[in-house]
């Protein structure tokens, strides 16, 4: 405990910066169907979170070397805060686009100086618990906060005040931790010709999950509203979905360590192909049905992140997993920008099921993709992968040097 103690600040900084963005997501969808917007209109909102995110990305690096970690959090947890209310003073599609990129570029650097400082502490004796710490606030934080949603309602002003409160507040708690700043993040190359050379099942895989993963986030209180549920079933909905994804993280990892990697992607996508048929064509209008299918969703969908990620790994060269880790995150965002798009499209067309249609569609052509590259190359040897499953989170770059095995403060390997 006295070595996780000193991060206690930053896991709790953390914990407001992810719920009120967990908040904000399933928020904005809902109080959008509210004001009439379509649901294609609702797809280009969230699309523009997702062009910030990649953004901001590749950009905060140059902002925290400019100005340190602390100055840049508190400009940017400004920004976004102030973003929260704007959205409540202007509401039409082309300000809460704008708005959404705004702070899609906001999170992308909030993230990055809560993790680069996270890594800067940690060492490799709490490398372990630090992560599993930080994937229990991820969960936490995203679950308990879509229950905010029915508690306050979507009707008034209340939320967006309570989400701009949320990003205020976050400057507390890592505005207390220790005077000692870590180090400037060494600037993180953005290659994308090396991802695709080095795997590209990964770069696809990657794309796809933010196809699919992430129409789910934008577009999952929708399908819910669109089928007549209620705004407590949306969250729960929206919760189940979330949470599931830490069922089957670790399993599908621990065998993916063992066997061909490829083998639990495709597991894992055809899992998810069939959660993904049975909503669209089973569940119907039956809420617990609909509860059952997200959870299976979820449960399958959600680690192959992760699993493409370590794929791409197990073929890199030394010295080139920082570029993957970014790549990788890069191509998910790239997804995320387009799969929203299409399946609010695909919505306004053919109605709420729509979406999980689209996301079937997708996930059989990544199935038969990966079935290709299996007969195309051949697997690495577990003897020879050089770096084992992690359960990663996509906020930001730096994750991935958290989840590293680099050495710590006390220089150990």
């Amino acid at each position: 405990m006295s070595s996780i103690r000193p991060l206690v600040p930053l896991l709790v900084t953390a914990g407001i910066l992810i719920g009120g963005n967990g908040l904000q997501a399933t928020f904005i969808s809902l109080r959008a169907l509210q004001e009439g917007f379509s649901p294609s209109m609702i797809g280009v909102v969230g699309t523009g979170y997702n062009i910030g995110f990649a953004i901001g990305c590749i950009y905060v690096t140059r902002i925290i070397r400019a100005i340190g970690h602390i100055r840049t959090f508190s400009a940017l947890a400004a920004i976004a805060s102030a973003g929260s209310i704007l959205m409540l003073l202007f509401i039409d599609p082309t300000s809460w686009f704008v708005m959404r990129l705004v702070q899609g570029i906001c999170f992308a650097g909030l993230f990055a100086v809560v993790e680069s400082w996270l890594n800067a502490k940690v060492t490799n004796a709490t490398r372990a618990r630090t992560l599993s710490l930080y994937r229990f606030v991820d969960l936490g934080a995203v679950t308990l906060a879509q229950y905010v949603i029915p508690a306050v309602g979507i009707g008034g002003f209340e939320l967006f005040v309570i989400i701009s409160m949320a990003l205020t507040l976050s400057l507390v708690p890592i505005s207390l931790t220790d005077k000692s700043s870590p180090a400037a993040p060494e600037h993180v190359r953005f290659d994308l010709r090396v991802l695709w050379k080095v795997s590209p099942l990964a770069t696809v895989g990657c794309m796809v999950v933010g196809f699919t993963n992430s129409s789910f986030r934008s577009l999952g209180p929708i399908y819910a509203d669109g089928i007549g549920m209620s705004v407590t079933s949306i969250a729960t909905f929206m919760s189940v979905g979330i949470f599931a994804g830490v069922v089957l993280q670790y399993p599908l990892g621990h065998y993916s360590d063992k066997l061909d990697r490829r083998l639990i992607i495709l597991a894992a996508t055809l899992g998810s192909f069939l959660a993904g048929l049975f909503i669209a064509f089973g569940a119907g209008e039956n809420i617990w049905l609909n509860y059952i299918g997200i959870f299976a969703f979820g449960a399958f969908a959600m680690p192959l992140y992760s699993l493409c990620s370590a794929h791409a790994n197990d073929h890199a060269a030394p010295g080139q997993h920082a570029l993957v880790s970014a790549g990788t995150l890069f191509f998910w965002s790239i997804g995320a920008i387009i799969g929203p798009l299409f399946a609010s499209v695909m919505i306004d067309i053919f109605g709420p099921h729509a979406l999980f249609i689209y996301m079937v569609v997708v996930l059989g052509g990544f199935m038969a993709y990966t079935i290709l590259r299996m007969n195309v190359r051949e697997a690495v040897p577990t003897s020879e992968r050089r770096m084992r499953f992690r359960s990663l989170l996509r906020t930001s770059t730096f994750f991935a040097k958290l989840a590293g095995s680099g050495k710590g403060r006390d220089g150990a390997e």
